[in-house]
């Protein structure tokens, strides 16, 4: 079943790709989480099989892959598409021996006798053996922390306001996630190799499998899509396709951008007065959960550029400026009210909140003030 959603998936993603510019991705990016991975089975790794043209084969008794399988360009019926991966630090120590068949399945198809113009890894192999001379290099496709360490350091510095611009943010992603994986690999530093790859990725992708959680109500999102966005963005100029993979129905799969992926998130839950109202019900973690929620939209928008002033409009008129829930954060959890104030302030210092209201600005400094007035008199 993960094999057929994860076909699925990759026949979608290049669907939505042609349609929106008439070719064909030549390179994708997917980020590649471990929790996916054990809660469907390999959605992700069967859409990375099916992008490069690879079908699996299974043993008779135990059902596990035992082999990998050519598929004829004929019955692919497009190219064979490069794929890079930026698997997490869970998959990385869960999943050896699915990095190992993922980085196979490049070789394999890297080594095969087809056009260049059908053959995208071999394309991009043959440039790269031009280039150095090392067969290894020319094949890496597979990225993630260094060993023993997680995660993609994108949070640390959008924490912290440590960052200028997407100069910055490809330098953090590229030091935590240059590290390369696969047979013999083992977490080899290649930073050069990393960001080689990342230059031709068309399509920047991440999947979501489960209806439990969103784009908005973790920093793993931005800190991996949203990461991979901005550094492709700062390698070449331009940003990439940004697609989020719906496999929550598997019988129902569908590719959107990232853009409607926020915009639905959005409307759907972050300013959904039930939503919000159900935090209330849960005191100090509510309030953090809604304070949580805006850390993670200032993310993506600083690294993906998705949320527009509309947006922070709302974010400041539900969250602050509506007196149910400014009473409501003001005595369960008033650091969580300082600091949703402060991240819109910073959205709007750093232009991502390009056109901010003033009679707004004025109001959240207004509230700003007596909070701080407040923590300072409880201290």
């Amino acid at each position: 079943m993960a094999w057929e959603t994860g076909q699925a998936m990759a026949e979608s993603l290049v669907r939505r790709y042609l349609d929106e510019t008439g070719e064909y991705p030549s390179s994708v990016g997917l980020s590649v989480w471990g929790t996916s991975a054990m809660r469907t089975s390999g959605d992700d790794v069967a859409e990375v099989l099916a992008l490069l043209g690879v079908r699996p084969s299974w043993d008779e008794m135990s059902r596990r892959v035992n082999d990998l399988q050519v598929i004829d360009l004929a019955e692919l019926g497009r190219p064979r598409i490069d794929v890079t991966v930026r698997i997490s630090g869970f998959f990385r120590d869960a999943f050896p021996h699915v990095v190992a068949m993922l980085d196979d399945a490049v070789r394999l198809v890297a080594d095969l006798d087809e056009p260049v113009e059908q053959n995208f890894v071999r394309a991009h192999a043959r440039a790269d053996l031009a280039e150095h001379g090392d067969a290894r290099r020319a094949t890496t496709r597979i990225f993630g922390s260094k060993p023993g360490s997680y995660g993609a350091g994108i949070l640390q510095v959008v924490e912290s306001g440590t960052w200028r611009d997407d100069n910055d943010l490809a330098e953090v992603y590229t030091a935590w996630g240059g590290f390369a994986y696969g047979r013999g690999l083992d977490g080899a530093p290649a930073a050069d190799d990393m960001r080689t790859a990342y230059r031709r990725i068309k399509v920047a992708a991440k999947n979501v499998d489960s209806t439990e959680h969103d784009i908005a109500d973790s920093d793993d999102y931005f800190q991996y899509h949203g990461g991979m966005v901005a550094t492709v963005r700062a390698l070449t100029g331009a940003d990439p396709k940004a697609y989020v993979g719906d496999s929550t129905s598997p019988d129902a799969v569908r590719t959107r951008s990232l853009q409607e992926e926020t915009n639905r998130v959005f409307r759907a839950r972050v300013v959904n007065p039930r939503w919000i109202a159900a935090m209330q019900r849960h005191g100090y973690k509510g309030a953090f959960e809604l304070a949580a929620t805006v850390d993670y939209l200032f993310g993506f928008d600083a690294t993906a550029g998705v949320v527009h002033d509309w947006m922070y409009e709302s974010l400041a008129s539900s969250y602050v400026l509506d007196e149910t829930n400014q009473a409501f954060l003001r005595t369960s959890n008033p650091w969580a009210l300082r600091g949703i104030v402060e991240r819109l302030h910073e959205a709007a210092e750093r232009g991502l909140w390009a056109e901010p209201e003033p009679e707004t600005l004025a109001q959240l400094q207004k509230v700003y003030l007596e909070v701080e007035g407040d923590l300072e008199d409880d201290a």
